[in-house]
């Protein structure tokens, strides 16, 4: 701009005139919005936000309760704060605004629950093919027999056997994992896939093929190849008069069990990830899809611990849905004597901090406006591709939020 106006000024010269620009007068909010953020690698800055006018305060780098509470103590009359569930910033503004009541995010408490319950379904992984819809034992036998005694001629297959064999004759034994990772030359996460799996199999066996463009035709190909029409490129030739795009390559490949003897390689579901699993869990039950509501059931059933862990996350969900915190502490109980470690360790962190979960639960208050203050804090660090110090940030969050309400609070002026 200032070249377009022939300004002859060094943009350090135009720095120092836009930080003497004074920011707007902070009045101290009611109701006070906590957050952190990344600076920079590992360092973090803290931002403050007035969660009434949804305006940005102030920010600082660093993330340490002295500094929260050294603020307060200097601007008083905070009544509420926001934050999510941070010790630091707990006991800064209980170091700052003892008065004042502290609301922990119901956003953070569903994502910490979340991540437990996937925790869970990762612990209980071996229960997740049991979501998957039954298989009839006649289809299903003669397939695995054959598979099975295939793979077991294959080189693969006896590496695989031989692998499994001396990780379970030195893990029975009582040895670590990481023990038997040095001795046998092997990653540690390979010997606890080994270790894990009941029979070599298990460790062999591959994950069901997607479905692909060419699976409306298997039915075609397997007729012609029985009727003895075994080239592949007349049987690409074929289904390429049937309408079927796809590549000369992936009809040859499907059809290669069919010359070693075995069955054409269709399509099967996988069985969910442990993410999915838990996406399942804590759906609400009114927006799962039929695909969710068919195959959850079989899954709980199989797995009581994930029947366990669904029962308590409807339970908070309901108390989050009709913002009532009376069931809070059976519920806590409950999470607590439910035996799973990872939500045994939820209830230990939500009893040391259950007036603001209380508060977070039963209140309107929440830290949306943080959230949404943060992302704009990204963007203008990025805009000024991290070359800025702390001090400029401010001064461009602070007065570009500011600058953005006057635009949106000037009336429009009609030109009829």
């Amino acid at each position: 701009m200032l070249r377009i106006l022939n300004v002859t000024l060094s943009r350090c010269t135009v720095l120092s005139q836009l930080m003497r620009v004074p920011l707007p007068p902070l009045e101290t909010p009611r109701v006070l919005g906590v957050d952190d953020f990344a600076l920079y690698g590992d360092t973090y800055g803290t931002l403050l936000v007035d969660a009434t006018t949804r305006l940005p305060l102030t920010l600082w780098e660093g993330r340490d309760a002295e500094q929260l509470s050294r603020w307060l103590r200097e601007h008083p009359g905070v009544e509420v704060a926001c934050r999510d569930g941070s010790l630091t910033f707990r006991q800064g503004i209980f170091a700052g605004a003892p008065d004042a009541v502290q609301v922990s995010d119901r956003f953070h408490l569903w994502q910490g629950l979340s991540r437990r319950v996937q925790d869970i379904a990762s612990a209980h992984r071996g229960c997740l093919p049991a979501a998957l819809p039954p298989v009839s034992e006649t289809d299903a036998a003669p397939v695995e027999e054959t598979s099975e005694n295939t793979a077991a001629d294959t080189r693969a297959g006896r590496h695989a056997r031989r692998l499994f064999e001396a990780v379970h004759a030195l893990t029975q034994t009582g040895r670590s994992h990481s023990s038997v990772a040095r001795e046998l030359g092997l990653d540690r996460r390979t010997v606890s896939k080994y270790a894990r799996a009941r029979t070599w199999q298990e460790v062999m066996r591959r994950p069901p093929r997607k479905p692909s463009t060419l699976d409306p035709y298997l039915d075609y190909l397997r007729q012609r190849w029985y009727e003895g029409q075994h080239s592949a490129k007349i049987l690409h030739e074929e289904l390429q008069t049937k309408g079927y795009l796809g590549h000369y390559q992936r009809v040859k490949m499907a059809v290669a069990p069919l010359r070693r003897g075995l069955p054409l390689d269709e399509p099967r579901e996988r069985p969910p990830s442990p993410r999915e699993a838990a996406r399942w869990i804590t759906a609400h039950p009114s927006r799962r899809s039929p695909h969710i509501n068919e195959r959850l059931p079989r899954l709980l059933d199989q797995c009581p611990e994930l029947r366990l862990t669904h029962d308590l996350v409807r339970r908070f969900a309901t108390m989050l849905d009709n913002r009532d915190a009376t069931p809070l502490p059976d519920w806590l109980n409950d999470l607590a004597h439910s035996g799973l470690a990872p939500l045994v360790g939820l209830a230990g962190a939500l009893r040391e901090d259950r007036h603001a979960v209380a508060h977070g639960i039963t209140t309107p208050y929440n830290s949306g406006v943080n959230e949404g203050r943060i992302t704009d804090v990204k963007l203008q660090k990025r805009l000024m591709a991290g070359r800025a110090g702390v001090s400029l940030l401010r001064h461009r969050v602070v007065l570009i939020a500011h600058l953005r309400r006057r635009c949106a609070d000037r009336p429009t002026v009609s030109l009829r």
